[in-house]
């Protein structure tokens, strides 16, 4: 493996890690139906404005209680997180025992597709519908 794969890789299983440990801690001690309260939203926190990831943890909470529409409602992200986190483990593990880099191949072509325009406008204008979206429910 290359380093850009190796650091890539690391990065991903440190930020799945924290978000495991994040959904089980909300599961245990918490409820996922809880409008108000704390919030590790930096932008909310200082601003009072949520951004376009305002509402993932309970939207993938809601998704885990087979409550999918909470979890539009909450923020359709969710449903991106969740696949990310069932699909991303396996396939790292997958490429680390079998000295692969497929993931990274996929992520490298993945990164050269965003970067032209006739995909990059319509995804970041559905991040501020979802973003415009997230000020309108005052999550």
């Amino acid at each position: 493996m290359n380093s850009g794969s190796k650091k890539l890789y690391m990065l991903l299983i440190s930020a799945l890690g924290a978000g495991y440990i994040w959904i089980i801690y909300q599961l245990i001690f918490t409820s996922h139906q809880q409008e108000k309260g704390l919030t590790v939203c930096l932008i909310k926190n200082v601003t009072n404005i949520p951004c376009p990831s305002c509402g993932s943890t309970r939207s993938v909470l809601s998704i885990l209680h087979l409550d999918f529409p909470m979890a539009i409602y909450y923020n359709p992200l969710g449903f991106l997180i969740v696949s990310a986190m069932m699909i991303l483990p396996f396939w790292i593990l997958l490429d680390m025992v079998f000295e692969k880099e497929s993931f990274w191949k996929v992520y490298q072509k993945l990164e050269q597709k965003l970067k032209k325009p006739s995909l990059a406008i319509p995804l970041i204008l559905l991040v501020l519908i979802n973003w415009a979206w997230n000020i309108y429910k005052g999550i």
